[in-house]
């Protein structure tokens, strides 16, 4: 068999991951065994693997989550409310696939935006495209956007992105370009997209921070429809995870 031209022809074909597969299956004695319909497979599925692991890497890094978070390492033993089933739910991605929302709220430390980027991470993994954005970046963002000609640009990269991280929403109430520039994201992802937001003030305080009844309806009614909600509660686990939390245990 001529082994070194055909594994040269799929790589020059850019098959990397059969060519890989073909290379150790003929290292393999009893691989001789197989059907040429058995070859096949094994090469075609670790060229399908390989092309989703390199998906999921580009994903990941287009979507530049704050945290290296996986929903693996969640950690439900904490006193802060976290309900399992409802947050492994949300790790199937199912909600995103029917284009609903997640607001996480609770006070500083309790974990609400690393577990936004551990969903954000799965989502990537489940091959959606990601987006994070910590909420006061972006609105300067936007702000220099609106000089240099960028602003539309921008507005349809955050409306076509699947998920969309809105980082630590509030507490500062927003000024009248701030608060059009979250109605236009809002209405441009309503029932297209998902979008999760992470505030330390709870729901019924957001009204304050649109500073606007009628925009903050019509804000608040297309985020809320549809949405996932997780109430985090408890002290802060930086806190609780600082080398004088672990020597006053250990006291």
């Amino acid at each position: 068999m001529l082994i070194h031209p055909t594994i040269d022809m799929l790589r020059e074909l850019g098959l990397h991951g059969m060519a890989s597969a073909f290379q150790e299956l003929d290292a393999q004695s009893e691989a001789r065994g197989l059907e040429h319909g058995e070859w096949l497979a094994v090469l075609l599925e670790r060229e399908a693997t390989m092309r989703r692991q390199k998906r999921f890497e580009a994903r990941a890094r287009a979507a530049k989550l704050r945290h290296d978070a996986q929903i693996e390492n969640a950690d439900f033993r904490a006193a802060r409310g976290l309900d399992r089933n409802l947050f492994m739910t949300l790790a199937g991605c199912d909600w995103i696939r029917k284009h609903h929302s997640l607001l996480i709220t609770g006070p500083a430390g309790v974990g609400k935006s690393w577990l936004a980027c551990a969903l954000g991470h799965k989502a990537c993994r489940e091959d959606f495209s990601v987006a994070y954005h910590r909420v006061p970046r972006l609105f300067a963002t936007l702000a220099l956007a609106r000089g240099d000609g960028r602003y539309g640009r921008i507005l349809k990269q955050l409306a076509k992105t699947d998920l969309l991280v809105l980082d630590d929403w509030g507490p500062e109430k927003l000024n009248d370009d701030q608060r059009r520039d979250v109605l236009e994201i809002i209405e441009d992802r309503y029932e297209r997209r998902s979008t999760i937001v992470t505030s330390q003030l709870p729901l019924d305080r957001w009204y304050e921070i649109i500073a606007n009844p009628t925009l903050a309806d019509a804000i608040l009614d297309r985020l809320v429809h549809n949405a996932y909600r997780i109430d985090l509660t408890g002290e802060s686990m930086r806190k609780q995870r600082s080398p004088r939390a672990s020597e006053t245990a250990q006291a």
